[in-house]
């Protein structure tokens, strides 16, 4: 049974932070679609896509480092260039540059610059004097950008797209593929479709060196490493992947800015059998929230993982 259960739903992303009324007072005027609730007890940001972000006030800033497996979370907008024009006249809003080149030179959004050539974003040293050679022009159509959210959280917003709404959660990993297997195998969750190894992914086969070249648009003047990438989905939630970006080892998510990811099943106890017959590692025993029960176990990452029964 514990084989055909279904893969779970996106439930939500669950945040720390020291006012988590004005930090979803700021989401909801950067992503209008979206509103103020409640879920088991705690403030909530309800996504147009009947996902959640639940936030838990804590004393003092949450951590932000050393780095864990949850990188950042993004929205769709419905026009990426006439949301970055509103977040500008914004006091509040923090907007992020995206460097060119290591050289110098940055955009707000990912389509003002050379436009990617593979399968992931961004072009390498070559590849942009390439495009300089043959004169590529930006598009300066759709794109991603990112702003600084409440408590140091960062925040992608990408389009043009139909709807606005959540629609993924960003990590890091030791090695992508391995991860991504992990998901499949242990959660049932399928892979997102052109994010991931052109040839089969097994045990054996996925580690993957992390690729030599560093690529640009990037947060960091000096790049970053894209390759290998790897993503799997929850619903229409997904869940891309890079390599860890420095050799310092990931830590866990819990106490962090990003406390951790929440998945939604049907059945608790078929998933409880599931996972111990396959040995992962709980975090907590299944436990009361809401009106509903959860579990909390650790990914392949560190990142922590929780499962909560829906009707």
């Amino acid at each position: 049974m514990s084989e055909t259960l279904p893969a779970p739903g996106f439930h939500h992303l669950h945040l720390n932070s020291v006012d988590p009324e004005a930090a979803i007072a700021f989401y909801v005027q950067q992503f209008p679609r979206s509103r103020q609730t409640s879920w088991g007890g705690l403030p909530a940001l309800a996504a147009p896509n009947d996902v959640l972000v639940l936030f838990t006030r804590v004393a003092a800033a949450p951590a932000t480092s050393p780095q864990t497996a949850i990188w950042h979370f993004g929205w769709h907008v419905t026009d990426t260039h006439k949301s970055l024009a509103s977040y500008k006249g914004r006091p509040d809003v923090t907007l992020l540059p995206l460097y060119t080149t290591d050289e110098g030179g940055a955009v707000f959004v990912s389509s003002d610059t050379w436009p990617s050539m593979g399968r992931t974003p961004g072009l390498t040293k070559a590849q942009i004097a390439e495009a300089r050679a043959n004169g590529v022009q930006p598009t300066r159509t759709g794109g991603f950008g990112y702003l600084r959210g409440p408590d140091a959280a960062l925040v992608e917003y990408a389009g043009n797209h139909s709807a606005e709404r959540f629609n993924h959660v960003h990590f890091f990993h030791d090695d992508p593929f391995c991860a991504q297997l992990w998901y499949q195998t242990h959660l049932n969750a399928p892979v997102f479709a052109g994010r991931t190894s052109e040839t089969p992914v097994s045990e054996t086969t996925c580690r993957v060196p992390r690729g030599p070249d560093r690529s640009w648009p990037a947060l960091e003047r000096h790049g970053m490493f894209r390759a290998p990438s790897a993503a799997v989905v929850f619903g229409d939630v997904a869940f891309p992947s890079y390599m860890r970006q420095s050799d310092a080892p990931l830590v866990s998510s819990r106490g962090h800015l990003y406390d951790h990811v929440a998945l939604s099943v049907r059945d608790l106890d078929a998933w409880i059998a599931k996972l111990r017959s396959e040995r992962v590692r709980f975090l907590e025993e299944p436990y009361t929230l809401g009106d509903t029960r959860a579990l909390m176990i650790e990914g392949p990452s560190h990142e922590a993982l929780e499962l909560v029964e829906v009707g």
